[in-house]
């Protein structure tokens, strides 16, 4: 059932698993963050379960991801992520790891699979952002392959988002997704001044955090034609985080911008 006000909704940052894996990845990740937030909502980590807890309030395209903490995952990751996609209603981000060897070689295939980008998740995977031992993928990357970054935690300094500022200036080609309004729990670390414009960010995991006031002004400073509408499925109900959003205030045509029109834009979506 579409939105009347909104009849195309995407959803930028969601995470699925495999079947048989699903209910174990899903508490993974709810202990890795069960000391920070609380009243998780969360989904059962499959596609379809996905596709249904959209399908009531108009969300009707995904971006799908999920990420690898150990090398021998990053090729079946990727593989599962692109057989998934063969639903058009998917749109599929591959995964990486800095110990990869010849993350070129994967970088290329993920793009034969389709993939229209990577997901790092430098908290998971226990890196800095601008490691050293990353360029080669950064490198790959730039100019074919934007990379959604999970930024911010007040726990490590993996994520800072200094230090996506720092691969900024070193790839100024590298297009990039800044999940969580820029920086999870550390926004008045992320200076918008720093970033030109091939950053995108997105609303996932934030809204339940955060001020109205403050979300307001991040969407607005950082420019409304670079902001994406996610809701970080499994870990959140798509139908609270839209709630949360929409309740921000924005105008229509700003929602219109960030739920839609923005990744129509960057990834070619149709309705």
């Amino acid at each position: 059932m579409s939105n009347p006000d909104y009849p195309n909704i995407f959803d930028a940052h969601a995470h699925i698993f495999p079947q048989k894996v699903a209910p174990r990845a899903v508490d993974s990740i709810l202990s890795f963050y069960d000391e920070l937030i609380q009243d998780m909502e969360p989904g059962k980590g499959t596609a379809s379960d996905l596709i249904a807890s959209g399908a009531g309030i108009g969300i009707n395209r995904f971006l799908i991801s999920s990420t690898a903490t150990r090398t021998e995952q990053v090729e079946s990751i990727n593989d599962f992520i692109a057989g998934v996609c063969t639903d058009s209603r998917f749109v599929g981000f591959g995964t990486m790891h800095p110990e990869f060897p010849n993350p070129q070689l994967e970088i290329e295939r993920v793009l034969s699979l389709g993939l229209k980008g990577l997901k790092l998740h430098p908290d998971f995977q226990e890196y800095n952002i601008d490691d050293p031992s990353l360029f080669p993928i950064y490198e790959a990357a730039e100019g074919k392959l934007p990379i959604l970054f999970h930024v911010g935690d007040t726990r490590t300094d993996y994520s800072n988002p200094h230090r996506l500022a720092h691969i900024l200036k070193m790839f100024p080609d590298l297009v990039v997704i800044a999940a969580h309004l820029g920086g999870w729990s550390l926004w008045d670390d992320f200076d918008h001044s720093l970033f030109e414009q091939n950053v995108y960010i997105d609303t996932s995991s934030s809204l339940m955090l955060i001020e109205k006031e403050t979300a307001v002004d991040i969407i607005r400073s950082h420019g409304i034609d670079k902001v994406l509408f996610g809701t970080d499925y499994p870990m959140w109900s798509p139908e609270a985080e839209l709630e949360r959003f929409l309740s921000l205030g924005l105008t229509k045509e700003e929602n219109q911008k960030i739920l839609w029109e923005n990744g129509r834009k960057l990834f070619g979506l149709q309705p």
